[in-house]
């Protein structure tokens, strides 16, 4: 009897479930994303669900309270979850609009007339890069199609080598003595410097030492300030390599970089309701707006976001062009891709306690606060609810502690079509951006340092220093980041610890949970799949760095024997891959590429379908192929999640040829 009605409650919680499913099938056919009035009703009902999930999960599946640890685990699970929740119901609220200034940009290029163009200074912060990443940057900013310009590199590693190459080059270099305030002391400084020129410049455009420019940049980010009252343009950040996550899982093709949300979806989202922000790179500010503000804020290590709101309680607007205008190296390694999240965590709790922050006395709109509580919400309750999502189970198998207290068919009614929901808005507005499991390990993998950087900046807003993202250096060899997998690697064998205890102490047969057992048991191989894939993406695979051409050119490569046609397809800055015929190592020749000319070249290794030629380029040559490769057309494609190809590739990754396959692809 008992059988039967639960299966009844199965099949009745299972009709909203398809429901669910069934608006999924049918929506999109009706779903306009540019439309306010489409995308607030979808997440109008996430926001109803949201709140019917939490109802329930307050009401109905938490221990009473009691001098327990059934108690106190049930209710700070729980306390962790209503955050993430409100954080939720936020984001929802922001994605419920979107503005896209296309049109606006090309209505207003040359605004200025007859009058003579506005001169505009491109300031490049360096640190510690190399020439291989530096001269992208440099080369890339001369060849902007802006005709009153100046570059402008800023060294605080005070190196001799760049200032000669700078001198070769023509472009102005800067240093100092100290390096106080980090990166916002650098560019501060490089202002100072500006201003007492003759001619101070209208705008300055702001470009990391990694990031290449289109030639479009500067012309169609100025076209904005045809506002008057706008003082800075942010537009995207798109990369030329891949992030970790998608190298190190071999989804480099078939699942987008994990910023891509953000940068195509929450900042024109914001736009619209005029909270969109500063991310450093990539933006042009006005030359009288920097004045008005005193230059750079210093108080946080994100100097960037800070300056946005800086800008807000001075008058001054930032507006968001999602144009795909420049190109840069996204973190290499895991090290430095954590180092990075963390960074931008601690400036957002600092900027939280800050002149700027939402409870401060300031000029800042009531949605300006909105804004920054928003991002400090999403650092200080997504990453701990991640790490408590993968420890409260385990209270279950080691301790018999009842987190949750739920029967299967109640989980599917309330979590599971309010998860399918969510799963659906997401995919209408982002469409091949989201996908399950995949965003969770992107989210765990920093995790722990995140959420130490989100108390500690909150807690001691002051007197944290400036750690730069390390780029480019030697990628060649297999790393195995030991030190940040541990945590994750120990969850996971408690995890599957906790399942292998469950059977031999058959704690199946205990009815303390009901049928949350079965619950947790659940909860348990999913998190044990995360924790796996998690663990796997910490063991960092060798990589080069290749720009992938949109359009494979047609040439020839001549050498001693005869020509053979090739397909021109990836290129770094001394190799070049091609696609054709397989010739005998070592063989010289030449390359015939658009743009460049005739560049010498030798084959030094064979591909599945085709070779790598190493280039022997003149510096000349070299500086064409950068303007070919990074300058020219748009950004790289962006790869939509697609289910068949990550798992393929994943299966790729764990297929034992993995490492001779590397070095073929």
């Amino acid at each position: 009897m008992d059988d039967f009605l639960f299966l009844g409650e199965i099949q009745s919680s299972l009709v909203r479930v398809f429901l669910v499913v069934g608006c999924a099938l049918v929506l999109p056919f009706f779903f306009d994303r540019t439309k306010s009035l489409h995308r607030s009703f979808v997440f109008l009902i996430a926001g109803i669900l949201s709140l019917r999930y939490l109802w329930w999960r307050a009401t109905q599946t938490i221990a009473p309270l009691d001098w327990t640890w059934d108690c106190a685990a049930s209710w700070s699970l729980l306390g962790i979850e209503t955050l993430a929740v409100i954080s939720g119901l936020s984001s929802f609220g922001i994605l419920s609009r979107v503005r896209h200034r296309s049109a606006d940009a090309t209505a207003h290029l040359g605004w200025w007339g007859a009058a003579k163009p506005p001169h505009v200074a491109i300031l490049i912060a360096t640190y510690n890069e190399e020439l291989e990443v530096l001269e992208r940057t440099i080369i890339g900013a001369k060849a902007l199609n802006h005709p009153s310009k100046e570059v402008v590199v800023l060294d605080d590693g005070r190196r001799d080598w760049l200032r000669d190459y700078c001198a070769k080059q023509d472009v102005r270099y800067l240093t100092r003595t100290k390096n106080e305030g980090a990166k916002a002391g650098n560019m501060n400084n490089a202002i100072r410097v500006l201003a007492a020129d003759p001619v101070p410049p209208d705008y300055i455009a702001v470009l990391d030492a990694d990031f290449v420019p289109h030639r479009g940049f500067v012309s169609r980010s100025l076209a904005l300030f045809h506002d008057e009252t706008v003082g800075l343009v942010q537009t995207p950040q798109h990369f030329f390599n891949a992030d970790p996550i998608q190298h190190n899982l071999g989804l480099s093709r078939s699942y987008p970089d994990e910023q891509r949300l953000f940068f195509d979806h929450l900042q024109p989202a914001r736009d619209a309701w005029g909270i969109a922000f500063c991310c450093g790179t990539s933006s042009a500010i006005r030359w009288q707006a920097i004045q008005d503000v005193g230059g750079f804020p210093e108080d946080s290590v994100t100097e960037d976001y800070m300056m946005t709101l800086v800008l807000r309680d001075a008058g001054w607007q930032t507006v968001y062009l999602d144009e795909p205008l420049t190109e840069g190296l996204a973190p290499e390694g895991l090290k430095e891709y954590v180092t990075q999240r963390a960074r931008w965590c601690l400036g957002m709790m600092q900027i939280a306690r800050s002149r700027v922050g939402p409870f401060a006395h300031n000029n800042l709109r009531l949605r300006d606060r909105w804004s920054v509580i928003d991002a400090a919400l999403y650092w200080l309750t997504t990453f701990p609810f991640r790490i408590a999502t993968l420890i409260y189970p385990l209270f279950y198998w080691y301790f018999n502690i009842t987190v949750v207290d739920a029967s299967v068919a109640d989980v599917i009614n309330y979590f599971g079509t309010y998860y399918l929901w969510i799963l659906l808005a997401m995919g209408l507005i982002a469409r091949g951006l989201v996908m399950p499991v995949l965003n969770d390990v992107s989210q765990i993998l920093g995790a722990i340092p995140i959420t130490r950087s989100a108390f500690v900046g909150l807690l001691k807003p002051k007197g944290h220093p400036f750690h730069v993202t390390a780029k480019g250096g030697d990628r060649s060899n297999i790393i195995v980041q030991w030190e940040l997998m541990r945590p994750y690697l120990i969850l996971l064998l408690l995890s599957i610890g906790g399942i292998m205890i469950g059977i031999v102490t058959d704690f199946f047969a205990y009815d303390d949970a009901g049928q949350g057992k079965q619950v947790v048991l659940f909860w348990t191989i999913y998190n044990i799949v995360v924790l796996s894939l998690t663990a796997l993406t910490f063991v960092e695979l060798p990589r080069t760095e290749v720009h992938v051409a949109d359009q494979p050119e047609q040439t020839v490569f001549t050498f001693a024997e005869g020509e053979v046609p090739v397909s021109v397809r990836e290129l770094t800055m001394d190799t070049l891959r091609i696609k054709g015929q397989v010739l005998p190592l070592g063989t010289v020749g030449s390359v015939q590429l658009k743009d460049v000319g005739e560049v010498q070249a030798t084959v030094v290794s064979n591909l599945r379908n085709g070779v790598r030629l190493r280039l022997q380029a003149t510096p000349e040559q070299k500086d064409a192929l950068i303007l070919r490769f990074y300058t020219d057309g748009d950004a790289p494609g962006i790869p939509r999640a697609k289910f068949a190809a990550v798992l393929q590739g994943i299966a790729w990754r764990l297929s034992d040829d993995q490492e001779s396959r590397l070095g073929k692809r």
